[in-house]
């Protein structure tokens, strides 16, 4: 198997016995960048010679006998809505196209402070808007495993670029359900972890109440030692929770005898592909075999849920996008030669020019909700909604230790499927979003195929219980090893892993 194929811990123990060094890492990864990218597009902007330039100063610290952590000299990929010093930062806008930060995000400086090699920032939907990665301003990114389908979104491109092999693993933001749904959808781990646990200072806000950053990794374990690296109190974000952060790799066991699952009968009712209902209802039958006591639940304001997302969220957005206005920096639109833009005028070309469609329309929807007179109406309203959302997860926690449902209602789709019709395409994360109102812990992980294409479990826990998320979706990776699945790419011999994976489906071992 080639270097780029491998785990992060998997490296990392390599690395620890002298077999490799980060340097023959790193090259094996951009060798995979070069190879397949034209087919993949992951990336907007690649970061190499600043990449071998780090890897070389690993290998030279550990030459001179200094201690390396878990994640030194492994190359990490970086969704582009988190600040980069000195690297451009663009959301995928063409607001921001030219955006160099004088600052990085917390993540960033946490990431590099254990030592990460940075391959690059990786495309989005434009400021984390959408649910395929077809919203970007400069171009689509394809799903490794059917070029034709779309990997997800918004942080379709950090997925894409894991699964592929681009980067060993990536760091996204997650506001509805953006890391956990292309993560389904590329076969790979995903985990949206508890607001307040991980730093957005940073980050480019979206929607402030409800952004989230996490890992998407290649297994269960990795996910882990990427929690370890990024969670922790941090000052600079008046959000962030203090408290002490546990070494989330102690929680990954293979027992889970007598842990208490609940399956809310409202996550497999309409709207759900049969194909992915029989994958993930094999997959709570398998936690079953192993020992958990699964029982079905009530969720019952869950289908309030997406309404109330759509209200909140383009509000919060209206107001964080407000300062794209071409005054203090990013895109200002400019008149033809000889022209004049009064001030209003400005504010305006450059607003109508520098966004796309769907963040036009989120920041008139939340524009709308938040004006006067229709306050009460609708923002007001749905955040008494997301009350009773939040109720209802409590009441759920107080009897099972972990919830679990399909991560997306369908398995990937094609380019252009859903893309004419926002509605149908904000069905893509109905299962997600009431993680975010809620605040909580939430992790997808592969759990089969339809027709070829991965379809992932998503398991919920109480705010702060990221332990035994990984512990359940260990126990389960484990037994059922889908991750070892790889897809193909320019003629590559990759079924060995899918039909290994298939044949776990099987029932196998």
């Amino acid at each position: 198997m080639e270097l780029f194929q491998l785990t992060a811990h998997e490296l990392a123990e390599m690395l620890k016995k002298n077999e490799i060094s980060a340097e023959e890492i790193t090259r094996s990864v951009f060798e995979r960048i070069h190879a397949v990218e034209d087919q993949v597009r992951a990336y907007v902007t690649v970061t190499e010679e600043a990449a071998y330039q780090k890897a070389r100063g690993i290998d030279g610290e550990k030459r001179e006998g200094k201690g390396a952590g878990p994640l030194a000299g492994i190359p990490a990929g970086l969704k582009d809505n988190f600040c980069t010093r000195g690297v451009r930062t663009t959301c995928s806008s063409r607001m921001l196209e030219n955006f160099v930060p004088p600052y990085s995000a917390t993540v960033v400086e946490k990431l590099a402070a254990a030592g990460a090699v940075f391959t690059g920032k990786l495309n989005m939907d434009e400021f984390a808007m959408g649910s395929s990665t077809e919203t970007s301003a400069f171009f689509q990114t394809r799903n490794p495993w059917n070029l034709d389908c779309v990997p997800g979104g918004s942080s379709g491109g950090a997925a894409a670029a894991v699964a592929a092999g681009e980067a060993v693993y990536a760091l996204g933001s997650d506001t509805g359900g953006s890391i956990r749904q292309p993560a389904s959808f590329c076969g790979i781990v995903g985990l949206k972890p508890t607001y307040g646990l991980v730093s957005r200072f940073g980050l480019v806000a979206f929607a402030s109440s409800l952004d989230q950053i996490g890992p998407l990794t290649k297994d269960v374990r990795d996910c882990a030692l990427v929690l370890n690296a990024i969670a922790g109190h941090d000052p600079l974000d008046s959000t962030s929770v203090p408290g002490p952060v546990p070494d989330y790799t102690s929680y990954l066991a293979s027992d889970i005898k007598g842990v208490k699952v609940g399956v809310p009968r409202e996550f497999f009712g309409e709207g759900l592909d049969p194909g992915v209902k029989e994958v993930v209802q094999a997959a709570v039958n398998q936690l079953a075999q192993l020992g958990a006591v699964v029982e079905e639940c009530s969720f019952p304001h869950a289908e309030y849920a997406l309404p109330c997302y759509y209200i909140i969220a383009p509000a919060e957005a209206s107001s964080n996008l407000a300062r794209y206005d071409g005054v203090r920096y990013g895109f200002r639109a400019t008149p033809e030669k000889g022209g004049n833009y009064d001030l209003l005028e400005m504010y305006m070309r450059t607003r109508s020019e520098g966004f796309g469609p769907e963040v036009k329309r989120r920041i008139m929807l939340g524009t709308y909700a938040l004006s006067s007179g229709y306050y009460d109406a609708y923002y007001l309203k749905a955040l008494k909604l997301r009350t009773l959302i939040k109720q209802d997860f409590n009441r759920l926690f107080d009897q099972f230790d972990v919830v679990v449902s399909p991560t997306s209602p369908t398995p990937p789709f094609r380019f252009g499927e859903k893309a004419g019709n926002p509605l149908v395409m904000y069905l893509s994360d109905v299962y997600t979003i009431p993680v975010n109102l809620a605040g909580i812990p939430a992790l997808s992980l592969p759990c089969g195929f339809v027709e070829g294409l991965p379809v992932g479990l998503q398991i919920m826990a109480p705010a702060f219980g990221e332990g035994t998320l990984l512990k359940v979706a260990h126990a389960f990776e484990q037994s059922k090893p889908y991750h070892l699945a790889r897809p193909r790419l320019k003629g590559e011999a990759a079924e060995k892993g899918l039909a290994h994976a298939r044949e776990m489906s099987r029932g196998g071992k």
